[in-house]
């Protein structure tokens, strides 16, 4: 193979790996600090009832939350968009939470390609939620 050749498959490969859509890895342990700005509205309750994480009433219990289609716990009342989003297929995932939580109006717009979408939570989480995510994947 030439030097060109070689320069050439080797940029490629570069460039694809680059493009692949990058995962936003996060550290749990941060996550678990940071999580503290989300429990004045959110808690963790595992499936037995168990409280692991006190917090508030306000959003819906995050326990499980990776791997649930979105709007869909029970019992909680979602606004249009966020049920219109697990209609039409969205489940979460650590991306995407860390995603939702900068700013989740954009994010409904974006997901639902609709520009009135708007989501509840009006908090806007601009750094960590990527480790907020990992944290949150670690309850199953």
């Amino acid at each position: 193979m030439t030097l060109v050749k070689l320069t050439t498959a080797l940029g490629l490969i570069g460039f694809f790996l680059l493009t692949a859509g990058p995962s936003l890895a996060g550290d749990a342990a941060a996550g678990e600090k940071i999580f503290g700005k989300c429990k004045a509205c959110h808690a963790i309750v595992d499936t037995s009832g168990t409280a692991v994480v006190k917090g508030g009433k306000i959003g819906p219990n995050l326990y499980g939350v990776v791997g649930r289609t979105m709007g869909s716990y029970p019992d909680f009342a979602y606004g249009e968009s966020m049920i219109a989003a697990g209609v039409a297929g969205g489940v979460w995932t650590e991306d995407l939470i860390a995603e939702y939580v900068v700013d989740p109006s954009v994010f409904l717009e974006k997901t639902l390609n609709d520009p009135k979408a708007r989501g509840k939570m009006a908090f806007k989480l601009k750094t960590g939620g990527a480790d907020v995510a990992a944290y949150l994947a670690t309850f199953k």
